[in-house]
């Protein structure tokens, strides 16, 4: 369970996979709807960078496998997703776009992925580092079943640290945490401080994706430590 203080020093709605479930469940019939052009352009280029990988993909946070038609086609593809509402949706646009590419779809928590070390050529997470209880243990196993060589690849929120965005960010925390996002808790900071302690993992990119700059795509590799002896 994680206990996110405010500003104020008193005590926010404790975030929990309980909680995160439930609001995916919620997200699901309309998710696409809402969320599908928004963020089109971030899924695309997220697509792209994997595309260019190849090998096995794990998709944590697949949701409705909104992304899943936009692999090539040569990849292999599992996702996952907390929310088994969302995972209908995926299971159904899989038969009916009948994606081969597509290993499997599995409920499961992106802090405790039940896959052995060095897994996937790939790990993709879009719009999941924020919405999971304990963003630094989702960030380690990411990295744990990531094979050397290999990318994590992450679009995901990048909140301000000082100014009027950073004022709006704090205000509208306490509207949109029951929705499972959070708006101010993720300055680039908190990214390079797991960076720093993450052992093997470098940073490869980092690039802004509308809509209006407040999200990034970023790209960490994997050091693979044989070769770079």
């Amino acid at each position: 369970m994680a206990k996110i203080m405010n500003l104020d020093g008193t005590q926010q709605l404790d975030l929990t996979r309980g909680t995160v479930e439930q609001a995916y469940d919620r997200w699901a019939p309309v998710y696409d709807l809402v969320f599908g052009g928004v963020f089109a352009k971030g899924r695309a280029a997220a697509i792209a960078a994997t595309n260019k990988i190849g090998g096995r993909v794990l998709e944590v946070g697949v949701g409705t496998g909104i992304s899943l038609p936009l692999y090539a086609p040569h990849l292999r593809i599992f996702g996952t997703d907390i929310s088994e509402a969302m995972l209908d949706k995926a299971r159904q646009r899989v038969t009916e776009g009948n994606l081969k590419n597509v290993e499997g779809l599995a409920v499961m928590d992106a802090e405790k992925l039940e896959f052995p070390d060095n897994s996937f050529d790939v790990v993709m997470a879009q719009y999941v580092v924020t919405a999971v209880p304990n963003p630094e243990v989702a960030l380690d196993e990411f990295a744990r079943v990531l094979r050397p060589g290999g990318e994590l690849i992450i679009l995901t929120r990048v909140s301000a640290d000082t100014g009027v965005r950073r004022f709006i960010e704090q205000k509208l925390q306490p509207v949109v945490r029951p929705l499972g996002f959070r708006t101010a808790e993720f300055a680039w900071s908190r990214y390079a401080k797991w960076l720093s302690g993450a052992k093997g993992i470098e940073l490869a990119e980092r690039r802004l994706i509308p809509p209006l700059g407040h999200f990034s795509l970023v790209r960490f590799r994997k050091v693979d430590v044989a070769k770079a002896a």
